[in-house]
């Protein structure tokens, strides 16, 4: 596959300092860059389908009649919780 290349990013001279003084060893700004955008994408796919589950839940709700009170959304989370912690020796 071909590569592309993003538009150039203009920023203040401070920024671009803030952002060297975090990089990791052998990191460059560029590859900062691009893992910066990569995590941002991912974020923002997870966050519509987190939308879109919610709008379909309300939507199921309303169809059936069925809503769970907080209390109880409360207790089956903290239920799930606890069958996956990891069990002390």
């Amino acid at each position: 596959m071909k590569t592309a290349t993003l538009p150039p990013l203009r920023v203040t001279p401070d920024m671009r300092e803030a952002a060297e003084s975090v990089l990791e060893e052998g990191e460059t700004l560029s590859s900062f860059v691009e893992t910066s955008v990569r995590r941002q994408i991912e974020y923002r796919r997870t966050q519509k389908e987190f939308i879109a589950r919610g709008l379909a839940a309300r939507e199921e709700a309303r169809r059936t009649g069925v809503y769970f009170t907080a209390e109880e959304s409360l207790v089956a989370l903290d239920a799930i919780l606890e069958k996956h912690k990891p069990q002390s020796a």
